[in-house]
């Protein structure tokens, strides 16, 4: 009896234990960095999501950067980005004469976090700055229309800048919208095929025979539209291409060669 009474509690636990493996967060950097962001205040002056900046007063560009469309105008590299969140500025802004009058000019100057933040932090702070800002991007054509297709049918809308980020889903498995270049992707998506089908019918054909995927797709909040009525010819495999893309060595490889430049 005791024995028995042995083998079920190494069964439950061992069930308790795979079950933390399955329900256990696996955020990807740039949604890390997302709300991070939101915690640590950069809102308050980068704007919600940092791409409205707020007045400031005494600046010719009279508002602060934002991370959508200004990044490239104050730095060209992820390492750049990285010496603002560190120093409040870059090294080439802060050796120009010009640019330290306009910052002495304006109300509102970027804070340095070197000492607030670990190097993990800042690194997931320039991953979503990079997100926002749409770098690296994709230089053949099908990725890149895949991606344009992304934005004009409003995929990026729940999966985030680049469908880059995971935006909160209450009710969900694990309480997000998977990112397409996280590590819960596969488990969702294992080859084009089922790719297809969650554009085209929302879910796929696996997932819909499957009782516990089917309970907690239909407790989430947020559900998977059905594009079908709403694609164009080639749509999805210039979707699925782009989702490669940013899932490949080549696209980290871009982030890496960025990061050395400048």
């Amino acid at each position: 009896m005791r024995l028995i009474l042995v083998v079920l509690v190494g069964v439950a636990l061992a069930g308790g234990a795979a079950a933390a493996f399955v329900f256990r967060p696996h955020l990807p950097d740039a949604e890390r960095g997302r709300r991070l962001a939101e915690r640590t205040g950069c809102f308050n002056c980068h704007g919600p999501g940092g791409i409205r900046g707020a007045a400031n007063p005494g600046r010719t560009d009279k508002t602060v950067p934002t991370f959508e469309g200004d990044v490239m105008m104050y730095a060209k590299s992820p390492d750049e980005i990285h010496q603002w969140i560190d120093d409040g500025v870059s090294k080439k802004k802060a050796a120009s004469k010009t640019w330290r009058a306009q910052r002495d000019s304006g109300a509102l100057r970027m804070p340095a976090f070197e000492h607030r933040l670990s190097e993990r932090q800042v690194n997931d702070l320039v991953a979503y700055v990079m997100a926002m800002s749409g770098t690296p991007e994709p230089e053949d054509a099908l990725p890149s229309r895949g991606l344009e297709r992304a934005e004009a049918l409003g995929c990026v809308g729940c999966h985030g800048a680049g469908g880059r980020l995971a935006k909160p889903n209450p009710g969900s498995l694990k309480g997000y919208i998977p990112s397409w270049d996280g590590a819960d992707f596969p488990d969702l998506v294992r080859d084009s095929t089922e790719f297809r089908e969650w554009v085209e019918h929302g879910v796929s054909e696996r997932f819909k025979r499957d009782r516990l995927a089917r309970f907690f797709l239909d407790r989430a909040v947020l559900k998977m539209p059905a594009y079908e009525r709403h694609l164009q010819p080639g749509d999805v495999e210039a979707l699925w291409a782009y989702v490669r893309w940013l899932r490949s060595p080549e696209a980290a490889r871009e982030d890496t060669e960025q990061a050395g430049g400048d």
